[in-house]
């Protein structure tokens, strides 16, 4: 069990993947599973800040991560989850509020735990290593600076034909981190154990190569 938690932009889902790949892990983006819950409230145009009604959603909700080949994919409801439908910013933010929710956390816990059983996982999100998988065999903390991380989600976001203006993304950017960040319910922390990377002047192939290095001597 690997984790890797951080704020958005850091680059936290393309290491996952690499590492995924080189060592034959699964990917676990816990990330999509709170995007999953965010898109299944604004399908059912529930309030993000109605905890009552959030819980009745959850009580009639079923969500499984199914292993797809490496990776896996989220289903709601017997349906499979369209990656790009939860990839969108009102998703993002959406999801940062349902996240501080305690009764969200604890429901999706045994969810990420039970995959994180039963195959080698590179697990990566915001509380990995200090809530769901606090026994992790390594833990990785990602940070970059904040102009450095909303550049890189705007290219992002124009490689996919969404046009966005970098301060509107810098802007949205600090705002989550700071409710990530703040947060009373497993707030976004590295644990005391975790190896902290600074990714805003390393390459990708930079990070995952040290990451790389630091696993297999760990392991």
């Amino acid at each position: 069990m690997i984790t890797i938690d951080g704020p958005a932009g850091v680059g936290k889902s393309t290491v996952a993947k690499c590492l995924a790949t080189r060592l034959g892990y699964v990917y676990l983006d816990t990330g999509a599973l709170y995007r999953a819950i965010a898109w299944k409230v604004q399908e059912d145009q529930i309030d993000p800040n109605n905890t009552a009604h959030i819980q009745g959603l959850l009580a009639r909700t079923d969500l499984r991560l199914m292993l797809s080949g490496s990776g896996l994919s989220v289903w709601v409801d017997g349906q499979a989850i369209n990656q790009e439908a939860i990839r969108t910013p009102a998703i993002s933010q959406l999801a940062s509020c349902v996240a501080a929710i305690r009764s969200v956390r604890d429901w999706l816990l045994p969810i990420q735990r039970k995959i994180g059983g039963e195959v080698g996982v590179i697990a990566e999100g915001r509380d990995m290593g200090t809530r769901v998988f606090p026994s992790a065999d390594v833990k990785f903390f990602l940070d970059a600076e904040l102009e450095v991380r909303a550049n890189r989600r705007q290219q992002e976001l124009g490689q996919k034909g969404k046009a966005v203006d970098l301060e509107t993304v810098r802007d949205a950017m600090a705002v989550r981190d700071d409710r990530d960040r703040t947060r009373t319910v497993d707030p976004l922390r590295p644990a005391p154990e975790a190896i902290m990377i600074d990714t805003s002047r390393q390459s990708v192939e930079e990070v995952v190569g040290r990451m790389m290095q630091i696993i297999v001597d760990r392991l």
